[in-house]
């Protein structure tokens, strides 16, 4: 549960939490060390978690370096362990140990290198054997990848653990903190805002009447959006309708906000942007509404100002009730007709970058995730060139194109509840589709996924439209019971632990002539997605089948 931590929020960081299951401080130094191209390069990143939990023993390549690397369960992490190894087996002395320690910190692959034979040499000149020497070689090396020092992996994780601490105790105050702090960022926004709702944490469409200029917390377990996140609202128009709400108290309505902030306030654009992401929805009046007679409201309001400044005042606006509007005679109503959810949606997500008050997908996520091996979030993390995933979510825009010959194609943003992406549907799988393509409803996507010239782009192989339903559906595997050993036992344990979820689990026990159905404990749950599928696969191979 580490989206948003510092350091561990990648999916590939988060399954290793999963695996390594950290208990203490030094287990998160080790994390933010070991998830680095060096330790992984050697796979030390599983080994250290399958030694901590006892699935595998700790070893050491030779006694003499028990206590160096006893602290690690006998996995190299750091640059200073490189070190005491070069000190211990090969002979180094402190200034040879640490300039061999500052061509792994710098990168210097070839500079690593040279020192192969004065390492192996030393090794055999000690004792240890050439043999040794080269093993333990061949471990350090790939640390020329980049590999941490301690000290820095120490600042690292208790950084990390700081932001865990705010993130478990102040969940909202943190969340809100968060989305701020990468308001000017495309991708990140919508994966806080999906955690922020996983959390439990209502996120409300900015508000005139409650509102700050960035994200802030209205009260317990609710966040407000910033209204200087909503666009063409530039932060002197923030400042200055935030100076007269704190001066005058909040806006009654429509006509009251319009009487009484600053004239630069009242940029048609602007208050148009607000309509549209839902800030004067506090006031009463609907979207629609206000989108069809703003203009004149504003028109209106700023004449009869201008008049008052002049000095020209009409007979309605002798006496009356104080506590009304005086200019109230003759001012435009706000219809109350309301557009469609699609529609309103349609504008927030214009206005903000974000759906806030609904999401096409609501309610369907966990159906979603189990009929998709990806988020849009992962893939562009992980960046899996070439590989063919599932993804889905909705089409919240589609462009129509030609190819030179004359082929249709179309060019389609897809939304999920993490973030977007362009997805380009060639004519050969446009011909293949049988379904009709169109925008605001949800489609589950075979891509393959290319990163040429660095750019991400996810090309359509199959699409349909599914049927996500949000019942959990049981998993059953079928396994004949001569096969049942601990060794499959226990794989296929830590595959079902790395999956956690609401959908039961079912072992089938197939004997010669009859079988037995297990249903495992609600520990055990699983999310029965695609990616479980085809983990249990890689890990368990012909052993387990899923019924």
């Amino acid at each position: 549960d580490t989206v948003g931590v510092f350091q561990l929020e990648g999916a590939p960081m988060r399954a290793l939490i999963k695996q390594l299951q950290p208990t203490e401080f030094e287990d998160l130094i080790a994390l933010v060390s070991l998830y680095r191209p060096g330790p992984m390069g050697m796979g030390m990143h599983t080994e250290y978690a399958e030694r901590k939990n006892g699935r595998r023993p700790v070893s050491y390549p030779h006694p003499d370096l028990e206590p160096v690397l006893s602290g690690t369960y006998g996995v190299i992490c750091y640059q200073e362990q490189v070190m005491e190894v070069a000190r211990t087996i090969a002979g180094y002395s402190l200034p040879e140990a640490d300039d061999f320690r500052k061509a792994i910190g710098k990168k210097k692959r070839e500079i690593v290198a040279r020192h192969a034979e004065k390492f192996v040499n030393g090794a055999a000149e000690r004792g240890y054997g050439e043999a040794l020497g080269q093993e333990l070689f061949e471990m350090i090396e790939p640390f020329a990848d980049y590999a941490f020092n301690k000290s820095h992996a120490a600042c690292y994780g208790f950084i990390a653990y700081q932001t865990a601490y705010l993130k478990a105790n102040h969940p909202a105050e943190y969340m809100a903190a968060l989305l701020t702090s990468v308001k000017d960022d495309k991708d990140k926004p919508a994966v806080y805002l999906a955690e922020t709702r996983e959390m439990g944490i209502k996120v409300l469409p900015p508000d005139v009447n409650r509102s700050e200029t960035d994200f802030s917390v209205v009260e317990d377990g609710v966040i407000s959006f910033g209204l200087s996140a909503v666009r063409n609202v530039g932060e002197g128009v923030v400042e200055a309708i935030i100076a007269e709400r704190s001066e005058h108290g909040p806006f009654r309505d429509f006509q009251d906000f319009c009487r009484r902030v600053d004239v630069a306030c009242l940029n048609k654009r602007t208050v148009e942007s607000l309509v549209k992401g839902g800030a004067f929805d506090c006031l009463g009046h609907t979207r629609r509404g206000l989108i069809e007679v703003h203009e004149s409201v504003i028109d209106f309001v700023l004449e009869k100002r201008r008049r008052e400044e002049a000095g020209q005042f009409s007979l309605f606006d002798v006496g009356g009730d104080d506590t009304q509007p005086s200019h109230a005679v003759d001012l435009p109503c706000v219809p109350e007709d309301e557009f469609d959810r699609v529609t309103k949606l349609r504008f927030e997500k214009e206005m903000l970058g974000l759906y806030v008050s609904d999401h096409p997908l609501r309610g369907l996520e966990r159906a979603l995730r189990a009929n998709v091996e990806a988020t849009i979030a992962e893939i562009k993390e992980g960046r899996p060139a070439g590989e063919v995933k599932w993804i889905g979510g909705v089409i919240v825009s589609l462009d129509t194109r030609f190819t030179r010959k004359g082929d249709r194609f179309l060019i389609l943003q897809v939304e999920d509840y993490t973030g977007s992406a362009e997805v380009i549907v060639f004519p050969s799988a446009l011909a293949r589709s049988e379904v009709a393509v169109e925008e605001d409803q949800p489609y589950l996507l075979k891509c393959r996924v290319d990163t040429r010239d660095d750019d991400l782009r996810l090309s359509v192989l199959e699409m349909v439209r599914p049927d996500l339903t949000t019942e959990s559906k049981a998993v059953r595997l079928r396994i004949a019971s001569a096969r049942v050993t601990q060794v499959t036992l226990e794989r296929l344990r830590r595959t079902l632990s790395a999956h956690p979820g609401d959908a039961p689990v079912y072992l089938h026990l197939r004997n010669a002539d009859s079988e037995t159905v297990v249903r495992l404990s609600d520990e055990f749950n699983v999310e029965a997605r695609s990616g479980l599928y085809a983990e249990l696969k890689s890990t368990l191979g012909g052993d387990v089948v899923l019924v």
